[in-house]
This record gives C-alpha cells, structure tokens and sequence, in this order.
C-alpha cells in the first residue's frame, strides 16, 4: 500500500519540488494551492506520468475558517483514490516573504505573516491529526534565516522561529502516537521567493553564495531531494529536531 503525503502551497517552489521528488519514491501526494489551479494540476498530472496518483485541493492556510472543509475533502480524496481513511505525512510548507525593515513594516503584513506560517501551520495541523495515521510525519518549514539574520526579514525570522518551538512541543506530544515531528530550514534558495530575488538578482546571489561552504545558493532539487529521503523508514527515529539544509550558510 502506497503512502500518502499532504504537502501546502505544493503548485510552484519548493512545495512542487517536494511533491515530484516525493513521488519519484514512490509515495502519492495530496497537494494544496491557493490561487493556481493550473499549475497545481500539472503537479498532479507530473506525478501520475511517473505512475503515482495525487489530487490538487484549494486550501489558503491564512484562512482557519476553510479548514474543516479542506479536512473533509481530504477524506473524501482518501476514500475515493486510495480507499483509506488515513495519510502518512504532513508537509507544512506553504508561506510567502516580505522584504521590509523592521521601521517600516504594517501590523497588517506582521498578522498576514503569523497567520500564514505559525496560526496557519498550528491549526491546519490540529485539526488534520485525526486523519494522520500513527507513525506518521510532521515536517515543518522554517528556514536559515533563524540562524543568520538578514535585515528586512524581521517579522518572517519572528513567524519561522515560532514554527521552530511549535515543532518541539508537537514532537513531545505526539510521540505517544509514534509521530515524528521534524522542522527543515533551507538556506538560499533559487525559487520565486521574494519574488525570485535570489534566483534573478545576480549581486543578492552572490552575496549569499558567499556565505555558503560550497559556494554557491541552492536549488530546488536540493531540497526536494532531502526530503524524499528524509521520509525513508531509516529515519523514523529522528524527532523534535532542526535540520539545516543551507550547505554550510550558517558555519
């Protein structure tokens, strides 16, 4: 029987990276989007060429009140594709960024960013745990940026570094259920964060690069790769734990 992994915001960056990776090992994949239906289908239809079955549900993790709905087409989907009343892995994943210095950042975009990656992520998990089998996973996104600073980032430095703690409670109190719950922290990253910041401005590149033991940002596949792995069975003795993935950014 396969397993089955929910991955938000898996349309584009990192969450779709995840989700192909993910499939490439054999594992299917429910995956959210908030706004692009179509290319969160061609996530879906990615992953079935590589003969693994996935389904695209809408979901804004920023928005509690459509969490029981999503819940109740998460079973729907799991008794429909897979006949089964359970899944094996939950990837919070979804999230934006906003580059502004701590002066002049609104409490507006502070509760936008809280309510995405720490409320979001506390109460999309919360009320998906009846539905995460025993023995699953929890990984949790945070990021390089709770470790080494970067000025105008204040207040998603803040949310990640409450995701970080969150994970440390979740871990102890699922253990009695044998679910394991990890937070991954990826360094720079080529993707259309920040609006590809990274990925299109050469001089922020390289200054990051710079920062970095092998000496240059990262990729999708960087992580998308790690995580693949990461949900092997050799690693389900790993819990409560933060994974670096930034190639040596904060030595």
């Amino acid at each position: 029987m396969s397993k089955i992994a929910i991955i938000t915001g898996a349309g584009r960056g990192l969450g779709r990276n995840a989700a192909i990776n993910i499939a490439r090992k054999g594992i299917d994949v429910i995956l959210t989007y908030r706004n692009s239906r179509a290319e969160a289908e061609a996530v879906v239809a990615e992953i079935e060429a590589l003969g693994g079955k996935s389904v695209a549900l809408q979901l804004d993790v920023a928005k509690t009140n459509q969490f029981d709905g999503f819940v109740a087409a998460v079973g729907e989907a799991l008794n429909r594709v897979w006949q089964r009343e359970s899944f094996d892995f939950l990837l919070n994943n979804a999230g934006h960024g906003d580059l502004v210095p701590f002066s002049d950042i609104t409490e507006e975009q502070f509760d936008a960013m809280f309510n995405v990656h720490v409320k979001g992520v506390f109460f999309l998990t919360q009320k998906l745990l009846p539905l995460l089998a025993d023995g699953g996973r929890i990984i949790n996104y945070s990021s390089g940026l709770t470790r080494i600073t970067f000025p105008g980032m204040s207040a998603y430095i803040a949310a990640k570094g409450a995701v970080e703690a969150l994970s440390l409670s979740l871990a102890k109190e699922l253990g009695p259920r044998r679910i394991t719950v990890n937070t991954i922290a990826p360094g720079a990253i080529e993707t259309d964060f920040l609006g590809g910041a990274v990925r299109d401005m050469p001089e922020l590149n390289k200054q990051f690069a710079d920062m970095i033991a092998l000496g240059r940002v990262g990729k999708p596949d960087d992580i998308g790769r790690m995580l693949a792995s990461f949900l092997s069975d050799d690693n389900g003795w790993i819990t409560g734990q933060r994974i670096e993935v930034s190639s040596g950014q904060v030595i």
